[in-house]
């Protein structure tokens, strides 16, 4: 059976992007062929542009998992491709994959040859016996759905847009590590997290409402706060991330050991900027305010 793919990085696998696997599977049916999506292990730009460093919506691993349930996925690395022109790309799309359509998105270019109109590509595609289809772009209401749009919105603090872009919450995803145990000195103990992809963009500094999901997060010491677990929604807690982009998760009733666990961190919602603090009482009396405030949140 032969295939219809899609060519993208599709960073964050965001709202846009799934409207283009619907179409691809659409199609896919309507003419009796597998979908397939080709994507990069890297960010094109960063095999452009060696001094580019990425923000990332998300790592190689959550995309992959991500694509993998709108058809096959298969990753390629940019450096391999770079220097193809859209036919030889085409060839190879054809040679090595049996691909028969390929559904680009609206905006969508490949090729080292610089190709720009959609009429070039269905000629090129056409010497290779490749039928090339353009998607309309995505309109979500007003909303301009992409993943620059997504990456703005977390810089500035608005979780809660970001979520409605993707169509989940962001997430981060890390390992607890040791810190400075401040915040057990006051009550309110953090678990200190090293996010796995460096170049995964972290939200503006302030304080956040979220959700914390981990395989080995136990039930020792939960209390009704935390009671969300229970149908798998992860454990709620607030998390502050500083001006230097240390993130810190205080899990709301949950008094077991983290070090050394991988988390989830979901973003839910903004609770309110970083301040600086004059001594420990004004900081403890904070912390509580905004548990109360992530209480009437939830």
């Amino acid at each position: 059976m032969g295939q219809i793919a899609t060519i993208g990085f599709f960073d964050g696998v965001h709202k846009g992007h799934r409207y283009l696997f619907k179409q691809l599977n659409e199609e896919a049916a309507a003419r009796g062929l597998r979908p397939l999506i080709v994507t990069f292990e890297e960010h094109p730009r960063t095999v452009l542009q060696s001094d580019y460093i990425p923000k990332l919506l998300s790592t190689k691993e959550e995309r992959k998992a991500l694509l993998s349930a709108y058809g096959e996925v298969v990753m390629l690395r940019f450096s391999t491709i770079r220097d193809l022109t859209a036919e030889q790309f085409m060839i190879r799309l054809k040679e090595e994959y049996g691909v028969e359509v390929l559904l680009m998105g609206y905006d969508h270019r490949f090729g080292s040859d610089g190709l720009r109109n959609p009429e070039d590509y269905c000629r090129v595609g056409s010497k290779q016996g490749i039928e090339v289809l353009r998607m309309e772009e995505y309109q979500d209401g007003t909303q301009h759905v992409s993943s620059t749009e997504i990456r703005t919105a977390l810089e500035k603090g608005d979780v809660e847009r970001a979520k409605e872009l993707l169509g989940r919450p962001y997430a981060l995803f890390g390992k607890v590590v040791h810190g400075k145990g401040l915040g057990r000195t006051i009550g309110f103990p953090t678990a200190n997290i090293q996010p796995k992809e460096p170049n995964k963009i972290i939200p503006m500094a302030g304080v956040y409402e979220v959700k914390v999901k981990g395989e080995r997060l136990k039930d020792e010491g939960v209390n009704e706060l935390a009671n969300e677990r229970v149908s798998g929604l992860g454990v709620r807690g607030m998390c502050n991330i500083d001006s230097q982009g240390v993130i810190e998760v205080h899990l709301l009733g949950y008094k077991g050991n983290l070090y050394g666990q991988n988390l989830t961190i979901q973003f839910m919602q903004f609770i309110r900027n970083e301040r600086q603090f004059h001594s420990l009482d004004e900081l403890q009396q904070q912390i509580k305010a905004d548990v109360d405030s992530s209480l009437h949140l939830g």
